[in-house]
């Protein structure tokens, strides 16, 4: 494996427990592990100090190296990476390949070469031929309702396990039961916001890691969570990171 990254824009310190600067991969990937024994969903999400979840309607906006550093990481010991529909088009999602440090990382770890991607859409407006599908090294999973349109699910159903969670929306405690019913109980979750917002209603979330840019956005971005039902949820701090003045913060379900 190659040298554990320390780029000076990319250097995350650890404020809270036992401090510590300048962690490498391996230091981090210990702080990001996935509790052991029991199915986890985490959720990761970046948010502007006066709470936008999105610059110009894309949160990648408010990133910087170290929070992406972070975010690739994340990704490096999960079963599964789950994502909605909209934010999969919006954020310019292909493939759900990680780099070759990570599939080294996971082999000598015992799992598969790359997570396996699942998108949530109710009414499965996804295109079958894009490169999230064409190009994806492991069969995507697609949780939508029985009420979606028969020719896009049997479209989809070509290229991606199609499965029913719900009636006429997804329910996310059934795509969670049945993500840990084919043995994938490492659950790594990156938006959008309707999707956390459902996933908090249903109780579905373990952990968030919420990284808090330095900036102030204004405007009429939205929130990390939207959902029409408040649901609110008791979070104990677990941890806190710092890249400059940026913080990541890591929150675990009471």
């Amino acid at each position: 494996m190659s040298e554990p990254r320390r780029s000076q824009d990319a250097a995350i310190d650890r404020v809270w427990p036992d401090p510590a600067s300048a962690l490498d991969d391996d230091e981090l990937l210990e702080h990001l592990r996935f509790p052991g024994g029991r199915t986890w969903l985490r959720a990761n999400f970046v948010s502007s100090i006066d709470g936008a979840a999105t610059r110009d309607g894309l949160s990648g906006g408010l990133g910087d190296p170290a929070d992406r550093r972070l975010f690739d990481l994340q990704r490096r010991g999960a079963d599964v990476v789950v994502v909605g529909a909209g934010t999969a088009r919006n954020e310019g999602y292909s493939a759900m390949r990680v780099d070759a440090e990570s599939v080294a990382w996971r082999v000598d770890a015992g799992l598969p070469p790359h997570p396996t991607f699942v998108l949530v859409s109710r009414s499965l407006d996804l295109d079958p031929t894009s490169e999230m599908f064409a190009d994806a090294p492991v069969r995507p999973i697609v949780y939508t309702a029985a009420s979606a349109a028969e020719g896009r699910r049997a479209a989809l159903a070509e290229v991606a396990d199609v499965v029913d969670v719900g009636e006429d929306d997804v329910d996310p405690m059934r795509m969670r039961e049945d993500l840990a019913a084919r043995g994938l109980h490492r659950i790594h979750a990156e938006g959008g916001p309707h999707l956390f917002g459902a996933m908090l209603v249903a109780g579905a979330v373990d952990a968030l890691h919420l990284t808090f840019a330095p900036t102030l956005e204004a405007g009429d971005a939205g929130r990390i969570t939207a959902s029409a039902a408040a649901a609110p949820t008791a979070m104990t701090l677990s941890s806190v990171l710092r890249a400059g003045d940026e913080l990541l913060l890591h929150y675990v379900r009471d």
